[in-house]
């Protein structure tokens, strides 16, 4: 689905996860083939050793993650809802300073859709990858979608 079809994907996830918007996650690329999502360095959000806290990092991959499913799948909200169904990060160095998390889709779009369009209700992984500034990877998110049909 083109992203000029919709009106700001960062807008919308802080619209509608609050979170997101408490964060001031900056969405500064969303497609669906990638979404990249900034957590600036805000002390609020720090933990007992001066980095981004481990919920604050959980919330930008996972906003990430959803990027990247609005952008996918967002043209198939009439007849779906997206919704996280579980979730495993990995916290693998220190993260410092403004983070970084990439979402990447680990299905093709097309054969999720087959899925759907065939009447089931498909899960599909998305990859995120946490870096700091330095390029580092801090973490690594792994988080199954779905897309539930609406019932009649």
């Amino acid at each position: 689905m083109p992203t000029e079809s919709l009106p700001s994907i960062g807008e919308m996830m802080a619209t509608t996860v609050p979170m997101a918007g408490t964060l001031n996650l900056e969405f500064s690329e969303t497609t669906p083939e990638r979404a990249v999502v900034v957590l600036p360095d805000q002390s609020a959000f720090h933990n007992h050793v001066g980095g981004p806290h481990a919920g604050a990092m959980f919330t930008l991959a996972e906003s990430a993650s959803g990027a990247i499913v609005l952008a996918a799948f967002g043209d198939q909200l009439k007849r779906a809802v997206p919704l996280a169904v579980r979730a495993e990060i990995d916290y693998k160095k220190l993260a410092m300073g403004t983070v970084t998390a990439t979402a990447e889709l680990g299905r093709p779009v097309a054969e999720v859709l087959a899925e759907l369009d065939a009447g089931d209700r498909p899960e599909f992984p998305v990859q995120v990858s946490i870096t700091r500034e330095d390029g580092a990877v801090t973490g690594e998110m792994k988080i199954i979608w779905t897309l539930r049909p609406h019932t009649a």
